[in-house]
């Protein structure tokens, strides 16, 4: 279906690569279902989707490149341009924000900001989340590009939305698997910030066995669920919407805003999951908190704190996940685009 307002259309040509479908090689900033260019200037269906529809020969032109070019062998390439772009992106939010997550921690903490450290050491536990943070930023766009290839659906479907959603909370079971036992010991490096890291690890597999690094795998992936069904529909479609205005897709920098006020928002709202979460991950062995039941743990901050209490951390959490949204879907969308580029030009 036509999109009102743009102007892009496809380039075809009865000679043009053999005959294939040839489309515009600028690398569009937009992740999703406006995705970059890949080698010989073929796109997706869903580019295809919303490019098309522009004369009546495209349709013809589109059969003829769905018929050309293997699925497998877009998924394929498309994959490790998404892994290594989310990779970096993730690595690049969490080290710089770092004090601010630290900050968030500690006042979440049931032993209070500053009996868990205050200001002091705001970067305790920083070596794992260096280690975890690209592993599982890369687990998750690589599983979100995929499902979301896997659902496809026209870039005008009123399942769109639904489409981000299942995309975004299949990321991130997966990724949780490689985020929370980073967590569990970041954390508790964070409250306890003359402990060395790798002594913290070591603690947990001796008291608790693996079982301890993945405690609160279930509270973080229902915090984390909510937060992405809040979080990527909104970022889709702030960005399909400023590229409606504009009568072009975004830019890199206009996808970082975006994001920016998809992640704040959704950061907002989910604080008292993170909470709990937090909690959880804090308890010490043996204690019904430590059991990871997350109605329980949000039950006993509302008895003791209040609406405060399930709040609490809200500012250092929302200006850290806002200026996160910003730098790191700025710098997937970059960063991908880059990789998609040299992988054209090498091919």
């Amino acid at each position: 279906m036509e999109q009102p307002g743009f102007t892009a259309s496809l380039v075809v040509s009865a000679g043009q690569q053999g005959g294939m479908l040839g489309v515009p090689q600028a690398c569009s900033g937009v992740h999703g279902d406006f995705l970059p260019v890949w080698r010989a200037g073929l796109a997706r269906r869903s580019d295809l989707g919303f490019l098309t529809a522009r004369s009546p020969t495209e349709p013809r032109a589109l059969l003829r490149w769905r018929s050309l070019v293997p699925r497998s062998r877009v998924v394929t390439a498309r994959q490790e341009g998404e892994r290594e772009a989310g990779g970096v992106a993730g690595a690049s939010v969490d080290l710089i924000l770092f004090p601010l997550d630290t900050i968030k921690t500690r006042l979440q903490s049931p032993q209070g900001f500053y009996k868990a450290g205050g200001f002091r050491g705001i970067y305790a536990g920083v070596p794992s989340a260096a280690i975890g943070s690209f592993p599982n930023a890369a687990a998750f766009f690589l599983t979100y590009e995929y499902v979301k290839w896997c659902l496809y659906t026209d870039s005008s479907s009123y399942l769109m939305p639904v489409k981000h959603m299942l995309a975004a909370s299949a990321g991130e079971v997966v990724a949780c698997l490689i985020r929370v036992p980073s967590e569990v010991v970041k954390q508790r490096a964070q409250v306890s910030a003359s402990s060395r890291t790798f002594q913290i690890f070591s603690d947990i597999l001796y008291e608790e066995g693996i079982q301890g690094l993945y405690r609160g795998y279930k509270s973080t992936v229902l915090r984390e669920i909510p937060f992405s069904l809040v979080q990527f529909p909104l970022w889709e479609f702030l960005k399909a919407l400023w590229s409606w205005r504009q009568e072009h897709v975004v830019d890199s920098w206009q996808s970082a805003v975006c994001g920016a006020f998809a992640g704040g928002f959704a950061a907002a709202v989910t604080t008292p999951l993170d909470v709990a979460k937090t909690r959880i991950m804090l308890a010490k062995a043996g204690s019904s908190v430590a059991g990871g039941n997350v109605l329980s743990a949000l039950r006993g901050v509302w008895r003791s704190q209040g609406l405060a209490g399930l709040f609490a951390g809200v500012f250092p959490r929302m200006a850290s996940i806002s200026l996160g949204g910003f730098i790191f879907l700025g710098a997937y969308d970059q960063t991908r685009c880059l990789l998609l580029q040299v992988g054209r030009e090498g091919s």
